[in-house]
């Protein structure tokens, strides 16, 4: 039986974890053609009124990897980056965050964010670079909210309560994480006879124990630090 020519929402889990939800729009006065965009949340998928159940799933799959590729190739400038934590700051904690400037780093290899409060300056690693964009948003927030709280408390935690993915980007980056440890893929700062090795997420010398799920600095978060 053919889907609702109408309207059909997809139970078909995203492929990019950072999509919620998918949305599939059909319309009649489509014949051919397939398209896809960002719509807040959600993934709106617009197909022809004639396609199959099984069609719109294979679409709903093609479509997601390309908008995954494209947003993947898209890379901000500093001037953007700064535009759009601001813009963050608008839409999740009132605007009360202001950062003074937002650039990309290449010297950030144990972390993947740091912020210096009394300047307003906010340093990404590169590393970020070409994954999705809820997680660097993600990241562009967590140093946000050290802006207005210095720690790693439950009044900072709160404060990220209000973007819905961050669970989900914390999982992401710790997945990464977790692959970068792997056999034949650790970089030398991995050796304990690094002269950075202290300075990793998972080494014991940082402050607690980071293996505790609870910990505010476990491997795969942003660690946000004054200098």
């Amino acid at each position: 039986m053919p889907a609702d020519p109408r309207r059909s929402v997809t139970s078909k889990p995203p492929r990019d974890p950072g999509t919620s939800a998918v949305e599939v729009r059909r319309s009649a006065r489509r014949s051919r053609t397939v398209s896809a965009y960002r719509e807040g949340d959600r993934t709106v998928v617009l197909i022809p009124a004639r396609m199959s159940e099984a069609e719109e799933r294979r679409w709903v799959g093609v479509m997601l990897d390309k908008l995954a590729a494209k947003e993947s190739r898209s890379v901000l400038g500093d001037r953007e980056l700064t535009e759009r934590a601001r813009r963050l700051s608008d839409q999740y904690f009132d605007g009360r965050a202001r950062p003074g400037s937002v650039r990309w780093v290449t010297n950030q290899n144990t972390r993947w964010g740091s912020c210096t409060p009394s300047e307003g300056s906010i340093r990404l690693s590169h590393r970020l670079q070409g994954m999705p964009e809820y997680v660097v948003d993600y990241v562009l927030l967590h140093e946000l909210a050290h802006l207005l709280v210095p720690g790693h408390g439950p009044r900072f935690w709160r404060l990220l309560e209000a973007y819905p993915r961050t669970e989900r980007a914390r999982g992401y980056l710790e997945g990464v994480v977790a692959a970068e440890r792997l056999p034949n893929l650790r970089d030398d700062s991995a050796r304990p006879d690094h002269p950075d090795h202290s300075a990793r997420p998972d080494h014991p010398a940082r402050r607690g124990h980071p293996d505790h799920p609870d910990h505010p600095d476990r491997p795969g978060l942003p660690d946000a630090r004054e200098e």
